[in-house]
This record gives structure tokens, sequence and C-alpha cells, in this order.
């Protein structure tokens, strides 16, 4: 439909192109709501421990059982803008803490959700956005005040965030192995900057393996290859390893540009390949002069410079990933090197073990055993395909609530209980706000109140009892640890339930949702360009086909 205007003569002015879709008003608000609040609901009933799992197949029939929010969203191809921004919210809140995505989404989805009650009542939604985001400032005041700090090195309140945060994972009883595994990895990976500490998850490989169980999850304190040994004459086991890191190939170079070698003589041939072996010969030298008896190379290794290296006895491994690369020098203390000519025996890596092992169906190159590795690397086994990628995911939450709170030491009971507390105290601040904002305030306090609502609701509780008392006892001079414990069905003491997580992961939950809640409700005209025809489709394709045709011929 192309959309038209008059003029004061009564002429018409075509004003958007044909086929453009356009909606105004509280229809385009209660459009973007409804799609938003359609994928809050979606992941609603995976909440908590007692939470249900969904299973996803993708186009090409690949199946995903999870119940992590973050997960569930990137495998489902969400068409609608404003339900692409709750994605967004889940994502944000992964890539920042690693946890609490589904938390984010249920909340920013309430938000929408008592601001459709608002806008009923013909409140605008500037006022409501104000409100939301005078009651979200407050909530990070109040989360600050409550937050109870720990020692980083106080490894039991450690392993009760990591086991709450693993808690909703069908990883059942090897939870306790597995928190044990995150925290001996994050702390050792976790350096010192300044008066502040910085644990970058990024610096522990994660290597998924089927085969075995849960329980034989283990630490390496060093690097996995995912990679074999390049010659059957080479030594498959290295004690007491000097490595050489390497970013150039071990092959003769070939020349910038095209050249022509003539030769009339057999000789010059001989002595044209001779050369060849021989600088081969003396770079493999080079690497037995530094004292290298293992050799990790990014580019490749030639089949002459293999031989050569397996005559001295020396392990080479080639086509390591650069990640891999940066990961083995933090962890065997090594440094990358990109001219041969530059190698000493300084330069080289050092690790107890470097071996390589049969792991299922495939080798693996491990090197294990370094003295204070800034890199280490967690091998998953399970006996299922889909255990083992749920296990990563339980595994990834873990590390992150970890680092979570050694970046920023300070935790707040869970189960709901510091919801309800942000409730109580913002129903008291909205009293003293006053004016329409009071009620934007109120329906914020009332919207942090699905949490415990939903993990009473999943668990087959009755919600609004589980409600009254949860208020009840926030009323309490120290009620606020009291959450939902969903597998008696009480309300009880979360701290003494050793029910605990990061108090960033709150943060970042009230954030992402007030900020995806407050841009949604700000849109008040949504605008969509025609979609191309199928035939168009088809000949710019075929077009484009053609233009890249030309291009390589001439290329």
């Amino acid at each position: 439909m192309a959309y038209l205007a008059q003029t004061a003569s009564g002429q018409p002015v075509l004003i958007l192109k044909e086929g453009t879709a356009r909606s105004r008003g509280r229809e385009a608000q209660r459009n973007n709501i409804m799609a938003a609040r359609v994928i809050a609901e979606a992941v609603r009933t995976t909440l908590g421990p007692r939470g249900m799992d969904k299973m996803l197949v993708d186009s090409l029939g690949d199946i995903t059982i999870t119940n992590d929010g973050a997960a569930i969203l990137k495998e489902i191809e969400v068409e609608h803008p404003a339900a692409k921004m709750m994605v967004e919210v889940a994502k944000t809140q992964d890539d920042m803490v690693g946890d609490g995505t589904t938390t984010a989404v249920v909340l920013a989805g309430e938000l929408l959700k008592k601001a459709e009650e608002l806008l009923d009542q013909n409140i605008h939604p500037t006022v409501i956005v104000s409100g939301y985001r005078k009651a979200a400032q407050k909530a990070m005041e109040i989360l600050e005040k409550i937050g109870i700090t720990v020692d980083i090195d106080d490894k039991e309140t450690l392993k009760k965030v990591a086991i709450t945060s693993m808690g909703s994972k069908a990883v059942g009883t090897a939870r306790e192995h597995l928190a044990n595994i995150a925290i001996e990895a994050v702390k050792q990976i976790a350096e010192k900057r300044g008066e502040r500490w910085l644990a970058d998850v990024d610096n522990i490989q994660v290597i998924k393996k089927e085969g075995k169980s849960l329980h034989d999850t283990e630490l390496v304190r060093g690097v996995i290859l995912d990679k074999e040994v390049v010659h059957a004459g080479m030594p498959k086991r290295v004690e007491n390893a000097r490595i050489a890191l390497l970013n150039c190939p071990l092959e003769v170079e070939k020349t910038e540009f095209s050249a022509e070698i003539r030769i009339r003589d057999p000789l010059q041939m001989k002595a044209f390949l001779d050369k060849e072996t021989e600088m081969l010969r003396s770079m493999v030298e080079k690497i037995k002069r530094a004292g290298a008896n293992v050799v990790i190379c990014q580019k490749g290794i030639d089949d002459m410079a293999q031989h050569f290296l397996a005559k001295e006895g020396i392990l080479a491994v080639r086509r390591a990933k650069e990640s891999d690369m940066e990961k083995l020098a933090r962890a065997t203390g090594g440094r990358i090197v990109t001219n041969l000519d530059d190698l000493k025996p300084e330069d080289l890596g050092y690790a107890e073990l470097v071996e390589e092992r049969k792991i299922g169906e495939d080798k693996m190159v491990f090197i294990e055993g370094c003295k204070d590795p800034r890199s280490v690397s967690i091998l998953i086994r399970a006996g299922l395909e889909r255990m083992v990628d749920e296990a990563e995911r339980a595994m990834h939450d873990a590390l992150s609530v970890v680092s979570d709170v050694i970046e920023k030491n300070k935790i707040v009971p869970g189960g709901g209980a510091i919801e309800a507390e942000l409730a109580k105290e913002l129903r008291k601040y909205a009293a003293q706000i006053g004016g329409r904002e009071q009620l934007a305030i109120e329906a914020f306090a009332e919207a942090l109140e699905i949490i415990p609502k939903t993990l009473a609701e999943n668990a087959g509780l009755e919600p609004i009892d589980i409600m009254v008392e949860l208020r009840a006892a926030h009323e309490k001079p120290d009620g606020y640890t009291y959450g939902v414990d969903v597998f008696s069905g009480k309300i009880m003491n979360m701290l003494e339930k050793g029910v605990v997580e990061p108090l960033v992961v709150k943060e970042q939950a009230i954030k992402s949702a007030t900020e995806a809640a407050s841009m949604i409700l700000r849109i008040d005209d949504v605008i969509a360009a025609a979609k191309p025809k199928e035939e168009e489709k088809g000949k710019g394709a075929e077009k484009k086909e053609e233009e890249e045709e030309t291009k390589t011929e001439f290329d």
C-alpha cells in the first residue's frame, strides 16, 4: 500500500514507496509490546532449578535441548524487530556477565506488561520511561548497599555461587565436580592489574568430547590441541618439554612474483633440489640449537622438514589455531616467534609433559604440567552429544559467575530474595516521588516480583500464597535474605541454603531489561519497507552471480 497525502488543492502526493507497511500510535506500541512479551513467555518456563527444557530443531534438523535463555534465543529465528531487541537483551547479558539471561528477558517482558496497563490508563510513555529510569537507578543504589562483600579466596562461597548458576542445568550429581573445576580454572588465570583483579574467561579453553561420563571432566593445567603429531617417526610423548612456538612456515617460501628457472643440465636440477633440502635442514638445525624438543607451528611444515625433525626426535604439530597459540604462550611462558633466526633458548616455553592421546575417535595433543599457567583447559566428557553441549553451557555459566565475583567481590541472596527486597524498597521510594511517575515506579516494583513468582510457578507451587509469605518475611529486620526454596516449597533463608549470585549479574539484568523496555515503549511509529518480490530476488541473485563470475575471470 502506498502512503498518500493531499495538498490544499486536493492533489494527491505519493510519500512512501508502494508496499510499505506502517503502524502508528497505540497500535504500533501494542504490536511491539506483544512481540517482546511472546519472547519473554517463551523462556519464562525455563527459569530456576525446576524450570523445563526446550527442544529446538533447526532447518538442518540439528537438535538442541537446553534451558539456557541465551542458547534458546540464539537458536530461534526471530522476525519481529521488537522481538529481536529481546534477543539482544539476552546476548548482552551473556556477553557482559555470562549468566542471568532468562532473568533479564523475563524482567523486560514483565516491565512491558506493566507499562501496557499504565498506557491503558492514559499515562504517557515518556512518563513511564522516566519512572522506570528512576526506579532502575534506585535499584542499583539498594543493590550496592545490601550486596555482601566476600573474600575472593573463600573457596566455599565461590563454590556456592558456581553451584547456584548450574542449578537449572541438567548436569545432576556432577554439579559439585564441575564447580570445583570452574573455581580452580578461574583462580589460575586471574591476574591483578593495579588494585583490580581481572579474570578473562576467554583464557580458559573448553574442549568437548563424547565418551565416559560427566564425572570424568578434567582440568588440564596447560593447553589441549585438537591436532595430531605430524610424522609417524616422531616421539608421541616428551617429558620436560621445551616448546618452540612458531608463527612461520617450515617450508621453502614461494617467490612473491612469477619466476622461471631454466635448467639445462641434470646436475643443476640436483643442485637446486639439494639447496631446498639444505634450507629445510638449516631451519631444523636452528630449532635444535635453541634447545627445543617440541615444535608447535601455526603454519605448514614441509614433508622434508618433518623427516629432519623426526630424525632429531623432536615432536611437532602444524597448523595450530592463532587463539591456541596465544593460549600456549600464556600457559608455557614461551614467546611466539615469527622469524626462525630470532629463536633463542629464552623464547622457549616449558611443560612437564607433551603427549598425543586418543580421545574417542580423535587424536589430541596435551601440553600439561605448566609451572604457573595463565591459560588452562577443561576437557568436558559425557555419554551423550546433547549432554556434552549442556555441560559446556553449565560450565560457561559457572566460569562466568566465578570470574564475576573475583572481579567484583559482592554477592546477593538468590531464589528471588533480592527481587522481593528491591520491590519492597522501591514501593517506599515511589511514595516519596509522588505524581504520575510514582505509578511507573510501583509498576517497576511489581515487575521485579515476576522472578520469585515464576520460580514458584515452575516448581508447581501456588504463586499467590508464596508471594504473600515472601512479602511478610521481607518485613522482618533481616528479611532480605528470604527467598523461594523450590524444593521444599517454603520461604527460607537463601544465605543459609547456599543459594547466592554475583551482584553484577543482577545489576546487568536490571539495566538491560530497563533499557530494552524503555526503548520499545518510546516507539510510536513502525514503517517497514516493502519486501522484494520473489522474481526480483531471483534476478538480483543471478545478477550477483554474473558479477562474481566476471570478477573471477579478470582477477
